[in-house]
């Protein structure tokens, strides 16, 4: 198919060939594709996928999920990472942040200070209460606001007070300190300096990292995407020892969960939507990555290990998450419900909080932090690769010769891009783009994704190919997947899409409402991701030959030269295959992590 994004041991158009040398410093003598490179171990590949799937989500999404229930596509991929990272390495420089802030004897958040206001209070703070009164003679009871009362020198009746929430210590330090947050999206302030000096280092690390491409980010993702897993363990082990710690565990998945949430939809439409996402799939990063393997390697196996990684990852971080959270909700009287938080409350509210509270705070805090870091890190290697595998894909021979400054000044435009993340409303823009990007806009790009290549390509074709890198199959080994890929998945996923559009409401950040011209930019981010899709499916329709019933059939076919980037593993299916060598270099590349093959 034309259009269809492919593994880059695949081949459809022309590329010169510029062959290992002292500029082609990212291929290997022993790897099996010269042009472009491969892994150096199967072990670097599976880290970097385990590093990718296993992000942030892992640790501030699924463990509050399941508390709260109980217990020419290749264009959009690109445009969506590309608006991801920019946000993303944000919140990895609010890591950063915290993490530095955490280098002291007591954490800056463990009390009210002088950058909190008179709301700052773990306890409920009494607003109004009734007092006695003696008027002309008779005693009067009358309900006065609280600050009146302690200047006139009454006491509030027992028993008459009425409270409100006060705000922890950790909630005012995120807002006032950490992120100065202004009032709402309008009020845009300046650019808080130590959190774009905390962008600017994220930056410098993912350009670090990946300057030599696969063959140095493969060796950084041995202790970014192992080192969380001590960190957890660690924080598992502690919390287990602590006070409160099997109240938080229950409410996790214990015997205080409600199972009769599961007769719930939405319970359903929540862990579908987490899967999805925490498994980063669409966003191209994951065929980037395996687009480096060789062509035999065994997909199949690959997949189910990074998902069943990916899964466990998930609910062992619960255990460390919820049995801290248990051990602050036992010691602030509240139940694990008051206390217990998503996404960056999660992160930098309620965690901290409870860290605060712990023997030895500012060092459990620094643990905290740095696996958040690492978490963030392996991910964002994956998104860079992706567009910088694209460039490869456009500009096959600069790319070759340029790697080291074009990897660098990817990462200077996005950080450039990114400081609008780092004023005083950055919260709202990070919150935005998470939003419309990182969900509808990636929702559709997966439909569009398994339409194109299992409707339009074919899924039995699809199958074919596989079984060319991972040997044949008998029937019933693919029973199950063709139910997914033709019919579960397809339903599924268009499903939850109509119920997300059906359910749209407009989004806020805390209690503070988007206005019309934020939400309205949300919606262009995502029209200009995927309008591209139409375009490049209209530019080759336009370019094919005949009526336009035959031009629909031959943009719907793969074209003359699509086959195994490699003659040697061409075999019998594609032996008839067009040379890309002999032909003109006249088609149009894909814009993805995976390619078409040149």
């Amino acid at each position: 198919m034309d259009k269809l994004k492919c593994p880059s041991f695949f081949k459809c158009r022309e590329k010169e060939k510029v062959s290992a040398s002292s500029e082609n410093f990212h291929v290997g003598e022993n790897d099996e594709n010269q042009d472009r490179g491969n892994w150096s171990k199967k072990s670097d590949y599976l880290l970097s996928m385990i590093g990718y799937a296993v992000g942030l989500g892992n640790v501030w999404r699924f463990p509050y999920l399941t508390y709260s229930n109980g217990g020419g596509v290749g264009i959009t991929m690109v445009l969506i990472s590309i608006f991801v990272t920019i946000y993303y390495n944000v919140i990895i420089a609010y890591s950063l942040y915290y993490m530095f802030a955490s280098f002291q004897s007591e954490l800056p958040w463990k009390n009210c200070s002088s950058w909190s206001d008179k709301n700052c209070s773990r306890s409920p703070i009494v607003t109004h209460c009734n007092v006695s009164t003696v008027n002309k003679g008779i005693q009067e009871i009358i309900q006065m606001n609280k600050s009146w009362v302690d200047i006139n020198n009454f006491t509030c009746i027992n028993g008459s007070e009425i409270y409100q929430p006060g705000q922890l210590p950790s909630e005012q330090y995120w807002n006032k300190v950490a992120l100065q947050r202004s009032s709402g999206m309008n009020e845009t302030g300046v650019i808080v300096w130590y959190l774009a000096l905390c962008l600017l280092l994220a930056w410098l690390i993912v350009g670090a990292a990946l300057f030599k491409g696969i063959k140095s980010s493969g060796k950084v993702v041995y202790f970014t995407a192992l080192f969380p897993y001590v960190v957890l363990l660690i924080l598992l082990v502690r919390g287990a020892t602590l006070e409160g710690a099997s109240k938080g565990i229950s409410y996790y998945i214990g015997a205080q969960s409600n199972f009769t949430k599961l007769k719930e939809a939405e319970v359903w439409k929540d862990a579908a939507t987490q899967i999805f996402y925490s498994l980063s799939v669409a966003w191209g990063g994951l065929v980037a990555l395996s687009s480096y393997n060789k062509f035999k390697n065994n997909c199949f196996s690959d997949a189910i290990v990074v998902c069943l990684t990916n899964c466990l990852t998930s609910v062992f971080a619960g255990f460390a998450i919820f049995s801290i959270l248990g051990h602050m909700a036992h010691i602030s009287g509240k139940e694990v419900s008051q206390v217990v938080k998503s996404g960056f409350d999660l992160a930098f509210i309620a965690y901290p909080e409870a860290l605060a509270q712990l023997p030895g705070g500012p060092f459990w805090s620094i643990l905290f932090f740095f696996m958040l870091l690492t978490l963030g890190l392996d991910s964002q290697f994956a998104s860079i690769e992706t567009i910088t595998t694209t460039i490869q894909d456009l500009f096959p021979k600069v790319m070759k010769k340029m790697r080291v400054p074009i990897t660098l000044g990817c990462c200077l435009v996005l950080f450039l891009l990114g400081l609008v993340c780092v004023t005083q409303a950055g919260i709202y823009w990070v919150h935005l783009i998470d939003h419309f990007c990182a969900g509808w806009g990636i929702l559709i790009a997966a439909i569009l994704e398994l339409v194109g290549i299992i409707w339009i390509y074919g899924g039995n074709r699809f199958i074919e190919d596989t079984e060319m890198m991972i040997g044949a199959k008998r029937w019933i080994f693919w029973l199950w997947w063709r139910a997914c890929w033709f019919v579960i998945t397809p339903i599924l996923l268009i499903a939850i899409f109509i119920w997300s559009l059906v359910q749209f409401h407009r989004p806020n950040y805390g209690a503070i409402p988007y206005p019309d011209w934020g939400v309205a930019l949300g919606w262009c981010m995502i029209v200009f991701c995927i309008i591209w899709i139409p375009i490049m499916a209209i530019i080759k329709i336009i370019q094919a030959k005949g009526n336009i019933f035959q031009r629909l059939i031959s943009c719907c076919r793969p074209a003359s030269n699509w086959g195994p980037y490699l003659e040697q593993h061409r075999g019998e299916r594609y032996k008839d295959m067009v040379d890309p060598k002999k032909e003109a270099d006249h088609e149009i590349p894909t814009v993805s992590g995976s390619r078409k093959p040149e």
